[in-house]
């Protein structure tokens, strides 16, 4: 079993650049641009458990100030649940995080999310 506790330097570069992204579109209330930044740091950041955690902390607190019930319960229950799974390296990968996806569903990876995890793979073998 592959336990995952930090994530690689590169991931984490796109993973907070993704969220730079994020507060810039949230400062100026491009909320639908802000939530697709906050799924794409879900998809980057997901086998790892701090950034898989921060990832749903960041979409209840969207989801609060949205004053999204639906989406609040969901990202309670995605913190609760969410980083362990990381640790053990037992995700969805390419899931997006939201409500709006089942928690356990494979999604597809976007091309250039897709192009940074296979650099990312062939650095480590």
């Amino acid at each position: 079993m592959k336990f995952n506790t930090a994530i690689p330097e590169e991931l984490k570069q796109h993973y907070n650049k993704e969220l730079v992204f994020y507060r810039i579109a949230l400062k100026e209330r491009n909320l639908s641009n802000a939530w697709h930044h906050l799924e794409r740091s879900h998809i980057i950041g997901q086998s790892y458990p701090f950034e898989h955690s921060y990832s749903h902390w960041l979409m209840l607190k969207f989801g609060l100030s949205e004053k999204n019930a639906k989406e609040v319960f969901g990202q309670i229950i995605r913190l609760i649940f969410g980083g362990w799974k990381s640790f053990i390296d037992h995700v969805p990968i390419g899931n997006t995080g939201g409500v709006n996806v089942p928690p356990m569903k494979r999604m597809p990876i976007p091309n250039d999310i897709k192009i940074l995890f296979n650099r990312n793979e062939k650095k480590e073998n």
